[in-house]
């Protein structure tokens, strides 16, 4: 087992992955980075220089490494008292402005987020209304994300957050059990445009009146937080809202006196200056 890997290691791996498939991490948390790569080389039995070997000679390999370096552990209806603020505030101060608006989900990870969000939707009977873009570095989450499928032990904990949110019905309302996988109703998604985007280097693609970035910008330095909320600020509409997760802040940011604050122990916030 690999007890620890060194900066010039970590740097090494960072820039063959910059370098030859062209995703930038040299900005990421380096205590997150380190750990995750320990993870890696641990579950995939590599020394350092063997993973530089297949990332270098096998080109397919970066989409396995993508996701084992990529956060993946989320809920639905995570948090119960934001969704309360989404529905019950955020939404409602979208609609008095206009009845179509855009969600977009940066770092939509395996998708429990946006369905909890078309859920919100279609029980506010304003789903049809609304275009969702959910996207993530990771293509092969991102597959995971269009099923809408996920293992049915974990809808206890998901039918607890849907309780404490205070939704019309039942969770089981949307799904349908096989094989051991709670299988949503497809109809949830038929909105929802799922795309590959890197925060780090994609592109201003759209306009939004509502972003959700949640417990993303934590495994980022202060640098590159810096730059994805400027990227966040012009990707919305002025009276937009943006939506970050409860560890994080954009008070020390370039763009911070841009921005109200709506929610702060949800984190919500209103663009009010473009």
């Amino acid at each position: 087992m690999i007890q620890d890997i060194d900066i010039a290691d970590l740097k090494k791996i960072t820039e063959l992955i910059q370098v030859k498939y062209g995703y930038d991490f040299r900005n990421y948390a380096m205590s997150s980075f380190k750990r995750r790569m320990l993870r890696i080389l641990e579950l995939k039995s590599l020394s350092v220089e063997s993973l530089l070997k297949k990332l270098q000679e096998q080109p397919t390999f970066i989409d396995e490494f993508l996701d084992e370096l990529t956060v993946n552990v989320t809920e639905m209806f995570r948090d119960p008292g934001f969704w309360r603020i989404i529905r019950d505030e955020i939404i409602p101060g979208i609609l008095l402005n206009h009845k179509q608006f855009k969600i977009w989900h940066a770092g939509c990870s395996s998708g429990e987020e946006v369905l909890s969000m078309t859920i919100v939707l279609k029980e506010m009977g304003i789903l049809q209304d609304v275009q969702l873009y959910a996207t993530d570095l990771d293509t092969t989450i991102l597959e995971k994300a269009k099923q809408a499928s996920y293992p049915i032990k974990n809808m206890e904990l998901n039918e607890k957050n849907y309780i404490r949110y205070e939704g019309k019905g039942s969770l089981k309302d949307y799904y349908k059990e096989e094989n051991g996988k709670a299988v949503f109703d497809k109809s949830l998604l038929q909105n929802v445009t799922f795309r590959k985007h890197d925060l780090v280097k994609g592109e201003v693609f759209n306009k939004f009146d509502l972003i959700l970035c949640r417990n993303v910008m934590i495994y980022f330095n202060q640098t590159l937080q810096n730059e994805v909320l400027k990227k966040f600020h012009e990707s919305m509409f002025k009276y937009g809202y943006l939506a970050i997760g409860s560890k994080e802040s954009l008070i020390w940011c370039e763009v911070a006196n841009k921005f109200l604050v709506v929610n702060n122990e949800e984190k919500v916030y209103k663009k009010i200056k473009d």
